[in-house]
């Protein structure tokens, strides 16, 4: 086949448009490795926060009609919003979820609220089709290894599932990502993830307790080199063992497993430092009656600890003050952050 010098052109500023493109979308690659901007290095503030559909430039219908944020000007209201939380809480590392790219994470540093606090933005690509979300991180200490992500496969059901599912294949974590940090002289492992959705599904039980299998495996070769770990997400699962608010009992072994069930390590919910009647993380309005209730609840956020780094922890809370959950003019989330502070 012949080409134009023209066609040549077009196809060679198509390519630079897609890399830029790939550019602006995704920031997994750390220029500034180890660089650390905490105004005091010897706290350290960690959240998780599922933003809730964190998109400006439009995926499909967001924004749009199956959407929150109906319109763009929603949508920079939704950013507006997250920013005042971030803002408020002062964290070192946020961990969000929900994320469309990387270009979003830039526009809430350039809020006025969050400028000059010292954060900068990395995510990598994730492989969600349906939703195109991802999740991210802003940090003021910036990882010591480019982010990167494991396209591991685990049959499910697992030995030893708790699902009750018939269903059988192969399921990997389409949303995570997976980097290194160093405070204060320890090596840390940092695991973020957001797992397949309801809980109570049977289906997507097993599909998820073998996303929790993945993990496993990215897990145990950090431990064995000697790494404190972080697992921070929303897993879209309960804790049997840390039960929450409403009392909901999980059908998985999710949190098990990533806690190191059949495994060579042991890890520590954070939510085990809080009292039973603070553990809930997101509202899901079931009855669709726009109409706030507690026993609609649960905690389905978490972030989970090695030892070393429990031994450190000084505080943990749900912020549930920053916001109260309603389902019109709203622009925040519909999770609370979870947060955890340490002490080096």
């Amino acid at each position: 086949m012949k080409f134009s010098a023209l066609s040549l052109l077009f196809t060679i500023n198509i390519s630079y448009w897609a890399c830029n493109l790939a550019s602006e979308f995704y920031c997994p690659t750390v220029s500034t490795k180890g660089e650390d901007r905490r105004n005091n290095t010897s706290t350290f503030r960690i959240v998780q926060f599922n933003a809730e559909w964190l998109f400006v430039d439009g995926y499909d219908s967001c924004p749009g009609s199956t959407c929150p944020w109906k319109t763009n000007s929603d949508a920079t209201k939704h950013v507006s919003a997250i920013a005042s939380v971030i803002a408020d809480l002062n964290p070192d590392l946020v961990n969000l979820c929900e994320v469309e790219s990387c270009h979003e994470l830039t526009l809430l540093t350039e809020d006025s609220k969050l400028v000059g606090k010292g954060y900068k933005p990395y995510m990598i690509q994730g492989t969600d089709s349906s939703t195109g979300q991802d999740v991210g991180m802003l940090t003021k200490v910036d990882p010591t290894l480019d982010l990167y992500r494991t396209e591991s496969r685990v049959a499910y059901p697992i030995p030893g599932t708790t699902c009750k599912s018939s269903y059988t294949g192969t399921y990997g974590v389409s949303k995570h990502y997976i980097t290194t940090l160093k405070l204060n002289g320890i090596n840390i492992a940092i695991v973020s993830m957001h797992f397949l959705a309801f809980p109570d599904d049977v289906n997507r039980c097993v599909e998820r307790e073998a996303q929790a299998s993945v993990i496993q495996q990215v897990v145990q070769p950090y431990v064995d080199k000697g790494y404190e770990i972080i697992l921070i997400g929303d897993l879209n699962d309960w804790d049997k063992t840390d039960i929450d608010a409403n009392d909901n009992i999980p059908i998985s072994q999710v949190n098990s497993l990533l806690k190191g069930q059949g495994m060579k390590y042991s890890l520590t919910n954070a939510a085990s430092k809080l009292v039973k009647s603070e553990r809930y993380s997101e509202w899901y309005d079931e009855n669709n009656d726009c109409v706030y209730n507690s026993k609609e609840t649960s905690m389905i956020d978490h972030i989970l600890l090695s030892d070393g780094l429990l031994g450190k922890v000084t505080n943990v809370f749900i912020a549930h003050n920053e916001y109260s959950q309603s389902c019109t003019n709203f622009y925040y989330s519909d999770h609370w952050p979870v947060v955890v502070d340490f002490k080096f």
